[in-house]
Formats: structure tokens, sequence, C-alpha cells
């Protein structure tokens, strides 16, 4: 029999569905950016649908989420351009999977703090690992707001930005709050209610106690329980599969409603401080969290493989909450143990918001520079260092970003018209900074295991 040579041309490991991805990806971005010129409307449209049919014959021979994903996501922008008023209907499909996602959260970071402290005799090592949490965080969120600074002097994006005259936005009052505050909200009052308010950090802390003094118990009046404990876990993760399935679909329908809601044109005016920020977060994931990986001997490419469908679905769903379980469940299978994971991951959600980090320090620039105020090395440190201490615990609070840049604005005489013009682009920066709060938040994991001796990659599978 002749051996057929035609399939080994679209394994996932040969070079023609790449090559045409990449082809078809050119095509639909040569697309968009033609349409912003009336001469060219037609062909604008001939080329993003072009490269929409490339990607089906390659998306529908993978099994693979992130490849559905994307696909989803380019299929919804074209959405969004074509029939805007139709795509601007369409967000609840994200809002159903956002709510299903938060259904299962806190039981599977509760199951799986309290099974790995109590099921495997972890109590020494959760002080450690919290205390090596807190230093990975400080020090990735701590180089984000340096690098954003660095960005934003260099691109000079707020220069020649003329601030509008008034800017109607219903935002939330700016609060600034203080250490004893931010302390105080990590501690649940009711553990139902931080549950029915999504407070993760203070799910985290309870199961954190449950798990401990759980751990003291006798083995007979333990293992009930922990047996219990563990095939919720088990479960939950089996959900979360479950309704991954679910996640393409949101995620076209909320890059539909960002394209069709915003427009494209309206992006333009402040496209130099988009280009930056993306810039900006490309340079960080290679200048910053390359070399501490290799550093560290974590596998890069294994990492990255790991990491990239739930940075995808943050990405397109601007919510890293929708992407906890799936990078949970992706970094266990990485080789992290599920005690760290349960832990560092959403502890991170509150105080490992890298790529906020680096937008929140790029943005208070930006807004100095467009209101034409001249802030001083030393008023910019000051300007990061306040910045360090504000954005702590603010996960979960709507336009959290713009509650502090309001704040510190303030503090620094930058009229807030010039921080709330921001919102009309927000949105799509917001797309990569919860990319990269995502990764971040799954390295800090990595790491944290690492440090501890638990990493253990899983070999890679022969082909």
């Amino acid at each position: 029999m002749t051996p057929d040579t035609t399939p080994s041309l679209w394994r996932s490991d040969g070079r023609l569905p790449r090559i045409l991805f990449a082809v078809a990806v050119l095509l639909f971005i040569a697309g968009l950016l033609a349409g912003f010129f009336p001469a060219t409307a037609e062909l604008a449209v001939t080329l993003r649908w072009v490269g929409l049919g490339l990607c089906i014959p390659l998306v529908a021979r993978r099994r693979s989420l992130l490849a559905w994903t994307f696909f989803s996501m380019l299929a919804g922008a074209e959405l969004g351009v074509d029939a805007p008023q139709f795509a601007a209907q369409t967000h609840f499909l994200a809002d159903i999977f956002l709510r299903l996602i938060r259904m299962i959260v806190a039981p599977l970071i509760f199951g799986g703090i309290v099974t790995g402290i109590a099921g495997h005799g972890k109590l020494g090592g959760v002080g450690r690992v919290a205390l090596k949490s807190i230093v990975v965080f400080e020090g990735a969120t701590t180089l984000g707001l340096i690098l954003g600074a660095l960005a934003i002097n260099f691109s000079q994006a707020g220069v020649g930005v003329t601030l509008p005259a008034t800017i109607q936005a219903a935002v939330p009052a700016a609060h600034q709050a203080g250490w004893q505050e931010i302390l105080l909200n990590i501690f649940p009052e009711n553990i139902a209610q931080a549950v029915a308010q999504n407070q993760i950090l203070q799910v985290a802390i309870f199961a954190l106690l449950f798990g401990t003094a759980m751990a003291t118990l006798p083995e007979p009046k333990r293992a009930p329980l922990l047996a219990v404990l563990q095939s919720l876990t088990e479960t939950m993760f089996r959900l979360t599969g479950i309704l991954m399935y679910m996640a393409p679909v949101a995620a076209g329908a909320a890059l539909a409603y960002t394209v069709g809601s915003m427009g494209l044109l309206t992006l333009l005016p402040l496209a130099k401080l988009a280009v930056t920020c993306y810039v900006t977060l490309i340079a960080f994931a290679l200048l910053v969290l390359a070399p501490i990986l290799l550093l560290t001997r974590i596998p890069l490419r294994r990492f990255a493989a790991a990491v990239a469908e739930p940075a995808a679905l943050g990405f397109a769903t601007t919510s890293s909450e929708v992407a906890l379980p799936l990078a949970m469940e992706r970094m266990e299978e990485f080789g992290v143990p599920r005690w760290i994971v349960s832990f560092v991951i959403p502890t991170g959600y509150s105080f490992n918001m890298t790529g906020s980090s680096i937008y929140v320090s790029m943005a208070a620039l930006f807004a100095a520079q467009a209101a034409g105020i001249h802030l001083s090395l030393v008023q910019q440190i000051v300007l990061l260092a306040t910045l360090v201490l504000t954005s702590k615990g603010i996960a979960g609070v709507p336009r959290a970003t713009l509650i502090v840049l309001l704040a510190v604005a303030g503090s620094f005489h930058i009229p807030a018209a010039a921080v709330l013009m921001l919102l009309g682009v927000d949105t799509l920066m917001d797309m990569g900074r919860t990319g990269m709060n995502v990764i971040g938040n799954c390295m800090a994991a990595a790491l944290v295991a690492q440090w501890e001796g638990e990493l253990k990659v899983a070999p890679v599978a022969e082909s």
C-alpha cells in the first residue's frame, strides 16, 4: 500500500497550516486597516472574509480550544464591523458564560486549598508559600509599573492630544482605601456573603483556616469530610472542562459587542496609546517574564503552551475571572501541585495584576501629558509608589483601574477629563492587560512551586 503523505501536511506540527493561518490573520488585519478608508471599503470586506475563509479548514481539523477561541474572536470582530447593531446585542452570551464560571470558582478554590492542606500535611508550607507569593507578586507588579512609565515617556503618546470640553460617563466615585481597609477586606465576615459577592481572596483565606483546622483533626474524623471535598474538587474540574466548550462562543460574542458598540473609528485619536500599551506588554513578556522562567529552569515552551488557552480566554472576554478555572486546571497539568495553584492564582487576582500595573502607570502619565503637566523624575517616582499602594485589593471592582487613576490623578492635580478620555480605548487595552494578568498569575504559581521544590513538570508525550 502506498503511504498517504497528505495528512502529514496538516499535522499540528506541520509548517503548512501555520503558514496558512498566519496568512489568514494578516489578510484579516489588512482588511480591518483598509476599513478605515472609505475608498477601500469593498476591498476591506473582501480581505476580511478571505482571511476568515482560510481559517475555517485549518480550525476544523484541530480539537484545540485556543484555535477555536482565536477563530471566534476574528469572527466576532467581523460581525462587529459588518453588523454593529446586531453585534451590540450579543453580549448576553458572554454574560451567561461569566455567570457559569462564577458559579464554580468558590467551590473550586475552597476544595483545592482544603484538600491540599488537610490531605497532604502541608501545614508547614502554608506560611512559606504565602510569603513567597507576596515576594513574587510585588516584584512583578513593580517591574510592570516601571516598564509602563518608561514606555509612555519614550512614546510621548499623550503629547498633542486635545482634551474634550466635557465627558459624560458613569464612573464610580474615586475612593482611595487606606492600608487598614485593604487589610480588613482580606478577611471574610461571612463566608456565605463572600461566596455570593465572589470575593475570591476571602474564600481563599477561609479555605486556608478551614484546611489548617481540619489537618489537626484525628484521621478517623478527618477522612470522611476529606473524601467528600476531594470528590467535590474533582467534580468542579470536570465541570470546568464541560463549561469550556462555551468559551469560543463567549469570546466571539464579547469581541463582537466591543467592536459593534465602540466602532473602529473611535479608536483613532488614542491609537498611539493603544500601540504603546501592546508593545510594552509584549516587551514585558519577552524581557521580564521569559528571562525569569529561564533563570528558574522552568520549561519556557511548555509553560507557554499551558497558559495559551487561559490567556486567550482572558484576552477575548476582558475578564481574568473567566479564565481562572481553566488557568488552575492547566497549571496543575503543567506540574504545579493543586494546593499551591488553588492558593497562589486566586490570591494573585488581588495582588498580582501584572498587566494592570503596566497600564495604570502608562495611563497616569498619559493623562498628565495630555493635560500639559510636566512631572519631574521625583514626581514620577512618587506617583509610581502611590500606584503600588492604591492598586492593591481592587479585584472585582467595576472599572477598578479607572478608580485608581482618578484617585491618584487628584493627588497630582491631573484633571479628571484627561483620565476619563481613556474610556474610549479602555476596553481595547483591557484585553491585553487581562491576558497579561492571567499569564503573570500562572507564572507566579509556577515560580512558587519551583521555589518550594514542588514543581513536577510532566514529560512531553511522544507523538
